[in-house]
C-alpha cells in the first residue's frame, strides 16, 4: 500500500488505519498487542483512537484504549516515530458525565486539557492527528435525521476551539487537526474561520462510510473535495452487519458487538432496515463469489472519495481478512448493483 497525504498536511498514511476501540473491552491487553505487532509487520502505519475508548462506552473503560496504546508504545522503543496516530477529544457529553461532566461545552481549556490527558496515557510527545470526536454545537448525527435547532445549548464558538488547536500546534503537541461526525456546514465553518484568522485548517472528517450508509455522499462529498479535506470512512463494516454474522441469526448470538451489547441494538446500526439492506449488500457478493466483507471493504478501499478506511477488528483473523481484502477488485457491472440497491434502500444506518 501507498502512503497518501491527509488534507494539506505532511502526514502520509496508508489508506487502511487500524482502529483500536475495542481495546480494553472486547480485546484484552495482550491481544491488543498483538494486533498492534501484526498490523504493522503487515505495513500499515495508521492508528486511531480517542479518549473516551474503549465501546461501548462506560467510566470504568474509558481512557483504557488510549493507556493500552501506551503500553504498547513503551514497550517498543522505536515504533512510536514510525506510526502516524490519531486520537480524539469527545464533544458535549453523550451520556458520558465522567468524562468533562453534564455540561462540557469544548471550550479551550477543556480541549487542551483533554489533550494533555491522552498525552499521557499514550506515554508520547505529540499527537499526529487531533480531532474533534463530535461537534460541540447541537447537530444532527448518530442517526439524527435532521437539524432541530430546539436543541441547542450553549457551547464553545468554532473559533474558540480552533484556537485551542492553534495553541497545541504551537506548542508543538499536536501536528495536524480533523473533525469526526460532521456536516457540511461545520467543515465549511472551521476552515472559514481558520483562514481568516490564521489558525490550523483541518485536513480530516472522520465519518461514518459504508453500504449501508453513504449519507456522505449527500453533498458532505463535494465540500470535503473542494475544500481538500480527506475522509476518514469509520464503520467500512455497518458494525458488522457487512460480515454477514447477522444474516441468518438476526442481532443475537454470543459473537459481535451488537449481539453483546443491548445498547448498540438501539443505535443506528441496529434498526431493522439497516440488517434488511446489508443482507441484500452480503446476497450480492456472494453472487459475486466474495465474502460480504469483501465487498463491503473494497468498496471503501477503491473509492476515490476516501483517503483512509478505519477497520476494527478483534482477532489476528478479522485482521489479516481485512487487509487481504485490499486486493478485492470490483467490476463496473458490480459497482452499478450496489448503486441499484443503495436506490431502492437508500442509507438505513443514517
Amino acid at each position: 500500500m501507498k502512503t497518501i497525504a491527509l488534507g494539506a498536511s505532511a502526514l502520509r498514511v496508508t489508506p487502511i488505519c487500524l482502529g483500536t476501540m475495542t481495546f480494553g473491552e472486547q480485546v484484552d491487553e495482550s491481544l491488543a498487542h498483538q494486533i498492534l505487532d501484526h498490523s504493522l509487520a503487515r505495513g500499515v502505519n495508521f492508528l486511531d483512537t480517542a479518549e473516551m475508548y474503549a465501546v461501548p462506552a462506560r467510566a470504568e473503560t474509558c481512557g483504557a484504549t488510549e493507556t493500552i496504546l501506551g503500553n504498547w508504545f513503551k514497550k517498543h522503543p522505536g515504533v512510536r516515530e514510525k506510526l502516524v496516530l490519531a486520537t480524539k477529544v469527545a464533544g458535549p457529553s453523550r451520556g458520558m458525565p465522567w468524562i468533562r461532566g453534564e455540561n462540557s461545552g469544548l471550550t479551550e481549556a477543556e480541549i487542551v486539557n483533554a489533550c494533555e490527558a491522552s498525552l499521557r496515557r499514550l506515554q508520547t510527545d505529540v499527537i499526529d492527528l487531533y480531532q474533534i470526536h463530535w461537534p460541540a454545537r447541537n447537530v444532527p448525527a448518530f442517526g439524527q435525521l435532521s437539524f432541530d435547532p430546539s436543541k441547542d445549548k450553549p457551547c464553545a464558538s468554532v473559533h474558540e476551539q480552533l484556537e485551542a488547536m492553534q495553541k497545541l500546534v504551537k506548542a508543538g503537541k499536536v501536528r495536524a487537526v480533523g473533525l469526526s461526525n460532521e456536516s457540511s456546514y461545520g467543515v465549511h465553518e472551521f476552515v472559514r474561520l481558520a483562514e481568516q484568522h490564521g489558525l490550523p485548517r483541518v485536513d480530516t472528517i472522520q465519518n461514518p462510510y459504508c453500504l449501508i450508509n453513504r449519507s456522505y455522499e449527500n453533498g458532505l462529498d463535494e465540500t470535503c473535495h473542494r475544500l481538500n479535506v480527506g475522509l476518514l470512512a469509520y464503520s467500512p463494516l455497518g458494525f458488522g452487519l457487512l460480515t454477514g454474522k447477522y444474516d441468518s441469526t438476526g442481532l443475537v448470538g454470543t459473537h459481535g458487538r451488537m449481539a453483546l451489547f443491548d445498547s448498540m441494538k438501539a443505535q443506528r446500526w441496529g434498526r431493522p432496515e439497516s440488517l434488511a439492506a446489508a443482507k441484500r449488500y452480503n446476497e450480492l457478493a456472494r453472487a459475486h463469489g466474495l465474502t460480504p466483507s469483501q465487498l463491503a471493504l473494497a468498496f471503501c478501499y477503491r473509492n476515490p472519495k476516501v483517503a483512509s478506511t478505519i477497520i476494527g477488528v478483534t482477532s489476528l483473523a478479522q485482521l489479516d481478512e481485512c487487509l487481504d481484502a485490499w486486493d478485492v477488485q470490483l467490476s463496473p457491472e458490480l459497482l452499478k448493483a450496489v448503486d441499484a440497491i443503495r436506490w431502492e434502500m437508500r442509507d438505513p444506518a443514517q
